[in-house]
Parts: structure tokens; sequence; C-alpha cells
């Protein structure tokens, strides 16, 4: 792994807020093994292990029942490790797969029967290569016949410039991480109302997931600077929200979080139950368990 590269958390707390029945963890990554599923040559990183054992364990301990595994970028656009854990996991977790325009009808129809239900679009620079517009949309025409959706991770900054590119799309759009909104400038800020003009759009939906990622004021407020954003979302497009871990982690440079202290967050941004049933069950089970 990369030197600077901080490996996920060994032994997190047990969360003392206790879960709904069927709730989803519906972000999370496998990495490798790479002796087993090496990483792609085009990497910008490379990160620890994370086998889908431990993913696995982890999602008992806190408490949850199911995953939704995102393919990260290192891992570029052969899916061998993220189909391998779904066809582990007994239909207990789904996918987002990252795929090629040249994709063939056959291995998506075999990615659809492992379980992905979704392709993700990344668009952070640091992160990946920046891909032409059309590639993308040739992808999301083959994929919006399976009854899949897309999944877009971008920067606050550059969301407006995307905007008719994702409304032209012919899935639904689930923002990574509330589009990774800066928090120092506030939730009145001309980039976050603009993200929650577009969520007025049934066709978009967001993981109020990754304080840990978008905090200044960090672990020791309990990222506090961050709730106000994800509250906000969630009791005003409660229908269309979802939230994951991010486990384990990849490109933390300022802490590794206790992912025990990160399920706590919930009760202090979905305060109400039927809050957190729609986040943690409803939504998910409605998004990837429904076909």
């Amino acid at each position: 792994m990369d030197p600077d590269w901080l490996p996920f958390h060994p032994e997190p707390t047990k969360p003392s807020f206790e879960l709904p029945k069927g709730a989803v963890d519906a972000h999370c990554h496998v990495f490798g093994p790479a002796n087993k599923f090496p990483f792609a040559p085009e990497r910008k990183y490379t990160p620890c292990d994370a086998s889908k054992e431990q993913l696995f364990k982890l999602r008992d301990f806190l408490g949850f029942e199911k995953n939704v595994i995102v393919q990260a970028s290192c891992h570029g656009t052969n899916n061998d490790a993220l189909e391998d854990a779904l066809l582990s996991s007994n239909n207990l977790a789904r996918g987002v797969a990252v795929v090629s325009s040249d994709i063939t009808e056959t291995d998506l129809k075999r990615l659809d029967t492992a379980g992905v239900r979704a392709v993700r679009f990344n668009f952070v620079k640091r992160l990946v290569e920046n891909t032409p517009r059309e590639v993308f949309q040739i992808i999301a025409q083959k994929i919006a016949i399976l009854g899949w959706h897309i999944v877009v991770y971008l920067e606050a900054q550059d969301l407006e410039e995307l905007i008719p590119f994702l409304r032209s799309l012919p899935t639904d759009i689930v923002f990574d991480h509330m589009a990774r909104p800066d928090i120092s400038k506030g939730t009145n800020s001309k980039e976050f109302n603009l993200f929650r003009k577009l969520m007025e759009n049934e066709k978009f939906w967001c993981k109020t997931s990754c304080p840990e990622r978008l905090s200044k004021s960090g672990p020791k407020t309990n990222y506090a600077d961050v709730k106000p954003f994800m509250k906000l979302l969630i009791e005003n497009y409660s229908e269309r929200v979802l939230w994951g871990t991010d486990w384990p982690h990849p490109n933390m440079k300022s802490h590794m979080p206790d992912d025990g202290n990160l399920v706590d967050v919930l009760q202090d941004i979905a305060v109400k139950p039927e809050f957190q049933k729609k986040l943690l069950v409803d939504n998910p089970s409605r998004l990837y368990w429904s076909n």
C-alpha cells in the first residue's frame, strides 16, 4: 500500500445507537486481497487489503444486515473482487460497478445476476482520468435496459457545470456523500442551495454519508459541523436518502474514523424513528433489492 495510507480502524467501538431491523450500509468497499484480485495498473492510489470477510464481520458487529458494495477506482473496470463479494454474501449485498463503454450484454447480465444494480461515474479529477461524456452516455443507455441506476461522485464546485449532463441521463442518479459540499461555507451556500434545488427532482437521490471526510472540526467534535447538512437533507428529502460507512475509508489523510462512532452520528441526524427507517431500511431496499 502507499506509504501514507491509513489502514482502517482495527477495533471499532460497539455503537450505542441500535439500528432498525433490516438496516443497510449503503456505501462500502472491498480492496483485493491484491494477491487474488490485483489492483488496476492505471490506479491513482494503492490501498491496504480490505476483504469481503472483514467487511461482513464489521457489518455484523455494527448491527447492519446488508451492504451495498461500491467498486473502488483502484480496481478500475475489473469488477472481479466486487462480484466475488456479492456471490459470497448470501443475497445480503448488492453492488455498484465501474464498467467501460464496450462492456457486453452478456457481462452486464452476469453482473446483474451477481447483484449489481448500478454503475458509478467518477468526476473527482484527483482519483480518475477525465472520461468523455459520450462514453458515460453509452454506458447509461446500456444499463438503463436492466433497470440499474447511476451513482455519481463529484465535488460541489463541479456540480453546476455537470447539471445539464446529469439531467440528460436516462436513469435515477445517486450522489455520493451529498456531492461533497464545502462545509466551511454553511448550509446556505450557493453550491449547497443548488444541490438542494436539484434534490427536489425525484430523479435524484443522495447519500448523507462521510462526515469524517467533509468535516473541518473533526472527530473531537463528533463531526458537529457536518451534521446540519445531513439532517437537513434527511428531513427534506426523506424518501431519497441513503447512508453508508464508507469502510475502509479510502484516501483518508487527517485521521481514521471509528466506525462505531460513525454509526452513533445517526441518532443526531435522523432524530425520528420514521427517518431512521427510511434512511437505513426502506430507501436502500427499494433501490437495491426490489428487482
